[in-house]
């Protein structure tokens, strides 16, 4: 009797196909740079954190405090090579304090 040809394939690459097809990497970039940022920054930062916003490569952040946005100015490179590594591809070139 012959095997019959299977076409199972694992939930990770049928997810990666429909987004892929329908054109939905641009958006699920947005939904993991906040979460990355989230995840990087910590409650200390997250608390004067007000929006996290991905337009095309670059980061723009929002936050409450000047103090904060002029240390985190210093980092801006730093910050970039956390969330890409974390993100394990080169979705932000630039950051934005606001």
């Amino acid at each position: 009797m012959a095997k019959r040809a299977s076409n199972e394939s694992p939930i990770s690459d049928v997810l990666k196909d429909f987004i892929a097809v329908n054109k939905l990497q641009a958006g699920m970039d947005v939904v993991n740079v906040q979460e990355a940022w989230k995840n990087l920054m910590g409650n200390g930062v997250n608390s004067y954190t007000q929006e996290v916003i991905l337009k095309g490569s670059t980061l723009y952040v929002k936050l409450t405090s000047a103090v904060l946005r002029e240390e985190l100015s210093y980092g801006k490179q730093k910050i970039i090579a956390m969330i890409n590594e974390e993100l394990r591809k080169e979705v932000v070139k630039e950051v934005v304090l606001r």
